[in-house]
């Protein structure tokens, strides 16, 4: 029979207290004797439910861990303490003194409980130390007063898991003194000790390194040849880590089986155990490894001799004799380097989105009035209003119009439907809002509204949809959509043949000037992209200009416009007199004449361009070709409109336009070749490792290992590590240290890139 009067109020009110929360258990199944304590995991006890519980004393009590037990923590030394004399010898070779100032308690199995506070946070019941016992069959087997079901491994073997150190933290709970068959051998339970963190770290640090699983290494090795030995397993077998350890300043600490290893630096406690060829790392502060984390012998080398080239290690052994040599071939030429690829700018400056004249009026009024100003939302408005202003009624001595196809990337919530009311309005009040259409209903809905009027600008949010569609193929609709949009973007200058109506002659449109206004969400626009769209030349006709993070909001207003901003939107309604322009069977479009700087320019820019070309195609790249293909005649467009902004009655193309179109082109089109390299993949694996780029792209082009993995969690570890380890094989991620709060950590990093081409002498990128 079990003392009824064990557990009395006295010793309940001496745990809360001491700031513990302190519940009534049963036994045997060693739960709380309530029937619910979750409430007291945020909140002490009070003495009225205290006495209630423990009046008449309590078979045995339990306290509960974390925030509300003032941080508590404790580490549960299981199968009769087998491994708690070699963690305590640890802890006092590691932290003299820190092992006398514990609670220690012993349990009913023979085990030990180690109880403490911490001063932060402290997480969740995890698994500190394990091992293996492999056994004949699947019969359960009773070890340690337990009974343990075995289970088979890959390999057809029988086998329990035993765990030999555990915490209880946050969420959890355990039985305690003076429960039956628990004792207290040192300390007071009324008087946890507080430790600091790094203090709890040696505690945790200590019962990890008794870990007896087998860990699976790091390794990263260049793939296997196609006979013979790699280098690095010839290594792994062959060679010794000591050597390497102490040649870069690791000292060793305590010799044997599991050997412990201090850091460079350091002149007490230990860093990191080595044991069966296995190095495992325990802190933070031993870059280029990572805590908590195993390395085989080839990935110690690799690390620490080759700054993490895997490759370059592999071809180090290789030269020293490890590994079966590589067959000789007939012309040794040196490695190539990787062939330099288009550095991604960003998102446009700023400064790049003003325009002179009638483009930043309207800039200006949207961004006054907007909820959320947003630049690059703004000036896609204005500029698509311009272009369509200016539409049938100018062009350059090249005969190219100012019709554009916009598309500005903005996230939910950023304003993408203001620029477009401002738009609505003005064309209005100068009576031309029968040339605006707010959607895509099908490629036969835009030729009959085009055949009615021959000049329009389409203001839609549904981009998309029509984007996604395109890429999936499986939507007819959106096909014929798209190339009636490429045949109109051709033809501003020609005549457009509409589709064959029965019993009808076939219908012409002269010089038409279709003009787009998208707006779509940043990450379903690039997850649309495919290889098709690219290469077929509809997302080369785009003008794509990402806004960046929301603004900051601000009282919205509707005043009247402004009374110039009208006057040259009127002008250009009733350009020439002829308000019927837009309607002639041929109109004839004033020629806006160009400065002779702007012509040596925009010579300058052709051959840019052309040079781009020839490298993207030199590569075999199709998407880069498609999109330099058309940046010459997107500046050309852009420089029109910017003569037609700064001074509508007597338009001049000139250097500073061409000049800034360049920019704005030139910008524009690395940003879309960097981005369709990151968002359109060739195969699965492509697809992984371009995964693992935006990953680091998305953090500012720097990540560490541990953000790495968290971006890669859903892939298998090895086959995570093949990514990485190909990226870095093929240069296109490498592995860096870096300081970061006064400690250095490895990272991994997009490498530098090459320069952007120049316009007098200017970089532009």
């Amino acid at each position: 029979m079990l003392d009824r009067h064990l557990v009395s109020t006295e010793t309940a009110m001496a745990y809360i207290g001491g700031g513990l929360s302190v519940l009534p258990a049963r036994l045997p199944d060693k739960r709380p004797a309530i029937s619910s304590w979750k409430t007291y995991q945020s909140r002490l006890p009070n003495p009225a439910e205290v006495q209630a519980w423990f009046a008449k004393g309590s078979d045995a009590c339990c306290l509960v861990c974390g925030a509300v037990s003032g941080n508590l923590e404790l580490l549960d030394f299981d199968c009769a303490g087998e491994v708690f004399a070699a963690w305590s010898e640890l802890v006092a070779d590691i932290a003299p003194g820190l092992l006398d100032r514990l609670v220690v308690e012993s349990s009913p199995s023979g085990g030990w409980h180690v109880v403490y506070r911490c001063s932060d946070q402290v997480c969740g019941n995890i698994k500190l130390a394990s091992r293996r016992e492999d056994l004949p069959g699947p019969d359960p087997v009773e070890r340690f007063g337990k009974t343990y079901t075995p289970r088979k491994d890959a390999n057809g073997q029988w086998h329990i898991v035993l765990t030999l150190i555990e915490t209880r933290g946050e969420g959890g709970l355990f039985l305690c003194a003076p429960s039956p068959g628990y004792e207290l051998a040192q300390g007071d339970l009324g008087a946890v000790p507080i430790l600091d963190p790094e203090e709890r770290e040696a505690l945790l640090r200590t019962a990890w390194s008794l870990d007896q699983m087998p860990t699976q290494p790091i390794d990263r090795q260049p793939a296997a040849p196609s006979h013979g030995v790699r280098p690095g397993d010839a290594f792994n077998q062959q060679a010794e880590v000591a050597p390497l350890l102490e040649r870069h300043g690791w000292s060793l600490c305590r010799d044997g089986e599991n050997q412990y290893w201090r850091r460079p630096g350091k002149d007490e406690g230990w860093s990191a155990t080595l044991k069966g060829g296995v190095f495992y790392c325990f802190t933070s502060s031993t870059p280029p490894f990572e805590p908590n984390q195993a390395y085989s012998p080839f990935a110690v080398y690799a690390l620490i001799e080759h700054q993490g080239d895997f490759t370059a290690a592999a071809n180090a052994l290789r030269a020293e004799g490890y590994g079966t040599p590589l067959p000789q071939v007939a012309i040794n030429e040196p490695d190539e380097p990787p062939e330099p690829e288009t550095p991604d700018p960003g998102p446009v400056p700023v400064d790049l989105l003003r325009c002179p004249g009638f483009i930043n009026q309207v800039i200006d009024f949207t961004l006054d009035t907007a909820p959320y100003p947003e630049p690059t939302l703004a000036f896609c408005g204005a500029l698509a209003l311009q272009a369509l202003l200016a539409s049938r009624k100018v062009r350059d001595s090249a005969d190219n119009r100012s019709t554009l196809y916009l598309l500005g990337l903005a996230n939910s919530g950023s304003g993408k439907d203001h620029p477009r009311k401002v738009n609505q309005r003005i064309l209005h009040a100068v009576g031309l809002s029968n040339q605006l259409g707010d959607s895509f209903a099908s490629a036969e809905g835009i030729e009959d509204r085009m055949l009615v009027s021959p000049s329009m600008l389409f203001q839609t949010d549904e981009m998309d949809a029509l984007l996604v569609s395109i890429k999936e193929g499986k939507d007819g609709r959106a096909e014929r959509m798209m190339q009636t949009l490429l045949k109109f973007y051709s033809a501003a200058n020609a005549l457009y043949h509409m589709r064959v109506k029965a019993g009808k002659e076939p219908e012409t449109i002269d010089q038409p000037a279709l003009s787009i206004f998208g707006t779509a969400i940043p990450q379903h626009f690039y997850e649309s992209l495919s290889a098709k769209m690219l290469s077929n030349g509809f997302f080369a006709r785009m003008l794509v200009l990402e806004a960046g993070r929301r603004g900051h909001g601000q009282e919205a207003t509707c005043p009247e416009l402004p009374a110039d901003l009208i006057t040259i939107a009127q002008w250009w309604a009733d350009f020439e007199g002829q308000v019927g322009n837009l309607q002639s069977v041929h109109p004839q479009p004033l020629i806006v004449p160009t400065t002779a700087g702007a012509q040596a320019c925009q010579r300058e820019i052709r051959e840019l361009a052309d040079q781009q070309y020839a490298e993207h195609e030199g590569r075999g790249d199709q998407m880069g070709m498609a999109l330099w293909a058309r940046a010459a005649e997107k500046v050309r467009r852009l420089g029109l409109i910017h003569a037609c902004s700064a001074n509508h009655q007597d338009p001049m193309i000139t250097e500073s336009g061409v000049t800034w179109a360049w920019q704005l082109v030139e910008h524009q089109t690395r940003r879309m070749v960097a981005m369709a390299k990151l968002h359109v993949y060739e195969g699965e694996f492509d697809q992984k490792q371009k995964k693992a780029i935006q990953a680091i792209r998305s953090r500012g082009g720097t990540i560490s290992q541990e953000q790495m993995t968290r971006a890669l969690r859903s892939l298998p570890a090895r086959e995570r590590d093949e990514v990485l380890a190909n990226l870095i094989d093929t240069r296109q991620v490498e592995i860096a240290s870096e300081q970061t709060g006064g400690r250095p950590r490895t990272v991994y990093r997009i490498p530098a890139c090459t320069v952007s081409p120049q316009v007098d002498g200017k970089s532009h990128a």
